[in-house]
């Protein structure tokens, strides 16, 4: 059996991320590691993880494509679900998050927004999908 357990973001400042996470979306923290160079928040049945950018290099030598709301966000994002999409969008840009695209509905009923969080990483916000 295989689990998804995690998506670990690199960031610049770990206790910083994790606190626009825990202000913006109400998550809960799990820990962080005694130096901060490693932190979860609980989100669910997935853990959210952040490493410090100088711990992610002790394991890529080879370096990585840092996250920078200077360049456009990678082909990837974070997924929250949510019944209020609007107020949970408002809540995060209070908090540092900048929007790349407000609510809309798309074609299957859905309400989805997109934001970047203070590390440029891409965050979509939505609605349940229902099937």
């Amino acid at each position: 059996m295989v689990k998804f357990g995690y998506t670990i973001l690199y960031v610049e400042n770990v206790e910083e991320s994790i606190a626009f996470y825990e202000n913006a979306f109400g998550f809960s923290r799990k820990f962080i590691t005694p130096d901060n160079d490693y932190g979860e928040l609980i989100t669910g049945e997935t853990t959210l993880s952040f490493a410090s950018k100088k711990l992610a290099s002790k394991s890529l030598p080879e370096g990585f494509i840092e996250s920078s709301l200077e360049d456009k966000p990678f082909a990837i994002e974070i997924g929250f679900i949510t019944d209020n999409v609007p107020e949970v969008l408002q809540k995060a840009t209070s908090f540092g998050a900048v929007i790349v695209s407000e609510p809309v509905e798309k074609p299957w009923g859905q309400i989805v927004a997109y934001a970047r969080d203070l590390n440029g990483f891409l965050i979509e916000i939505c609605t349940e999908v229902k099937a």
